[in-house]
């Protein structure tokens, strides 16, 4: 009879993981990051009504913003604004991210030593969920392009460079 229970325990725990996988929404956000200079209030406006809409088609997930970890830029707008909304954070970047001041997520992951090697990692993280592009360097604009040509959702925003 305790191995059946045991049984028991296990295969709800297994539903239980599958459940939250299948409604756990990933939104990775892209976008300028400094130096750049942009319009940090029209970034802001962009990245609420990007959360705004996917809050509205994903009521009944549980959301979850990954974006690059550190504190600047777009990046820094997405993580305060999902913060206040009580979402869960991820921050994926390389090791250089160490050098700047980066957002205090959830989860924290760092994979090679370069700007961009941490990329197949992050669009891992989000394949089945969305992905939010504000402006963005080449960087950015690459990983949409990935993002999109695999099957993956995206919202995206043009925001000219100032100056």
């Amino acid at each position: 009879m305790k191995r059946l229970a045991n049984c028991g325990h296990r295969l709800l725990s297994l539903m239980y993981r599958t459940f939250r996988r299948l409604t756990d929404l990933q939104i990775g956000v892209v976008g300028y990051c400094e130096p750049t200079k942009f319009d940090k209030d029209e970034a802001g406006r962009m990245v609420r009504e990007a959360f705004d809409e996917l809050a509205r088609r994903h009521r009944w997930r549980r959301i979850t913003v990954v974006s690059g970890l550190t504190n600047t830029g777009v990046l820094a707008i997405a993580y305060k604004e999902a913060a206040a909304r009580g979402w869960r954070t991820v921050g994926i970047a390389c090791s250089r991210a160490d050098g700047y001041d980066c957002f205090p997520v959830d989860e924290r992951y760092i994979f090679g030593h370069r700007w961009g090697h941490e990329s197949p990692w992050f669009l891992r993280r989000i394949r089945r969920g969305w992905l939010v592009r504000v402006g963005g360097g080449e960087q950015a604009l690459r990983e949409t392009k990935e993002h999109k040509a695999a099957g993956g959702r995206a919202l995206e925003y043009e925001l000219p460079r100032l100056g």
